[in-house]
């Protein structure tokens, strides 16, 4: 096995490459570990499969750790992708630059209006809109948003970035640039033009409207299980390749992504030649990925970790846990009109096998971080379509209230939960102001989650108690043991 320590670092040396400056064309907000390990393959595969080349400046909109681990290698770095059946590694080098946004705003605005510029990604997680869950419109009210609109030539936040470079190309004479959202957010393409319209109509109504006329939002479903690094990736990418990397990045096999085939002047990657799917319809791929992927997995996150599980796959090993699962999908399935061609129990069955990959270590806490972001969209549209239809949500009622558990801090074992949220202190608030018996009343009330019809709903907060004092009596293994031998009891 190689030495890290003494392999030879990735450098252009070590791996030439012809491109140059004309190449790039994708500016990325939220330059992370998703990105490179999925936009980056799609833009390299379209490349070699015969298209242009479409290099991507990666902008970091608050810490300037990748850069600072990117920079030293030239910004290449290592994409292990690991299956079931082993790991293999590839070299990716369409990643042309990192961009620190705190440290130079200036830099990423240049970047951003420069008339080469077609396309701005993004993944900045769901609480990088800065908007409200419940209602879907900009947070006027949010820290960083007041100071963009004060100080718009000093950007913090992805739609301040846009509306102040979209506001200089116009200036310029220069045609907008296509935002394409990568973000698991529902009709994500128009939430983000919302957003946007919100940020100009404030100060400048006429640019709001030339954004609304001229520009381009599609939305896109992207899908590919991209763990947290860890310090054992480096050792692996070493192994593989022969090369020390500072900063690599691990996915599983499977990949996909459906794309709104809307863009400024028809300028993009020809990513269809390499599996991507360009549709005038997202929104029937969305809802099936956001209600039974991304819905099942903020599921195991919640009574995975209470249940002591560490990892998704080690939560599906536990055939307690993997029965539940089943369960909710089956209570979920009613909500998701199947896409074109897809069979929706078959689709469920591949995610159970992906869930299981022994290779991929996903953290539950990994993905229970930012619940307040997630559930509106993952769970709570589920939870609204059986309301309506009459019909019960032992299942989903049970997830939130593992949810409420998870976010009042303490788990089975009386050791505090590292709970990351943005809205993590006022929750925490709400439940030390209300005593045990008012906790989850108390969370439910929060309008920025649960909107306005939840809280009213009297068969609502009664699922969410009655599980919640069950997960607090028996804990998460037991309760979830219980309703799967006796149904009605949950």
């Amino acid at each position: 096995m190689p030495d890290v320590s003494t392999s030879p670092r990735l450098s252009r040396k070590t791996h030439p490459s012809p491109r140059g400056p004309a190449d790039r064309r994708i500016v990325h907000l939220g330059i992370g570990a998703f990105a490179r390990a999925h936009l980056a393959l799609y833009a390299e595969d379209a490349e070699a499969a015969g298209g242009e080349a479409w290099d991507i400046l990666g902008v970091s909109l608050q810490r300037p750790d990748q850069r600072d681990r990117l920079a030293p290698q030239d910004y290449l770095y290592t994409a292990i992708e690991r299956g079931p059946r082993g790991n293999t590694a590839r070299i990716v080098n369409c990643l042309s630059g990192v961009l620190v946004a705190p440290e130079n705003p200036s830099n990423v605005l240049d970047a951003l209006a420069a008339p080469a510029t077609a396309i701005v990604t993004l993944t900045v997680t769901e609480k990088g809109y800065c908007h409200d869950p419940a209602s879907g419109r900009l947070n006027l009210s949010h820290p960083d948003i007041v100071h963009d609109l004060a100080k718009p030539d000093a950007p913090r936040t992805a739609v301040g970035f846009i509306v102040e470079a979209l506001r200089r190309r116009r200036l310029a004479g220069v045609r907008p640039f296509t935002v394409l959202s990568c973000d698991n957010l529902p009709a994500n393409g128009r939430l983000l033009a919302g957003l946007v319209a919100n940020f100009a109509e404030v100060g400048a109504p006429d640019l709001s409207a030339w954004i609304a006329a001229d520009g381009a939002f599609p939305c896109s479903m992207v899908d590919r299980i991209v763990p947290a690094a860890v310090p054992e990736d480096a050792v692996e990418a070493a192994m593989l390749t022969g090369f020390a990397d500072a900063a690599p990045v691990s996915h599983e096999p499977f990949r996909q992504w459906v794309i709104e085939d809307h863009f400024i002047d028809g300028l993009r990657p020809r990513w269809e030649r390499v599996g991507a799917m360009l549709t005038e319809n997202v929104e029937p791929f969305e809802l099936m990925k956001l209600r039974l992927l991304n819905g099942a997995h903020s599921a195991l996150a919640y009574v995975g970790y209470l249940a002591g599980r560490q990892t998704i796959a080690e939560a599906m090993a536990d055939p307690v846990l993997a029965a539940f699962v089943d369960r909710l999908w089956a209570e979920v399935l009613l909500t998701v009109p199947p896409p074109p061609e897809t069979d929706l129990v078959d689709y469920t069955r591949g995610l159970a096998e992906r869930f299981r990959n022994p290779a991929i270590q996903h953290r539950t806490w990994q993905i229970a971080m930012d619940g307040s972001q997630k559930l509106p969209q993952r769970l709570l549209g589920s939870v609204r379509d059986r309301l309506a239809r009459g019909l019960p949500i032992p299942c989903l009622a049970l997830t939130i209230a593992a949810w409420c558990r998870y976010v009042g801090g303490i788990d089975e074992t009386g050791a505090a939960i590292d709970v990351r949220d943005p809205l993590a202190a006022g929750l925490r608030a709400r439940i030390e102001g209300a005593g045990s018996e008012g906790a989850v009343r108390a969370l439910l009330s929060e309008k920025a989650i649960f909107g306005t019809d939840l809280e009213r709903h009297d068969g609502f907060i009664r699922a969410i108690e009655g599980a919640y004092a069950r997960l607090a009596r028996d804990g998460a293994r037991v309760t979830v043991e219980r309703y799967l031998l006796h149904k009605k009891d949950a």
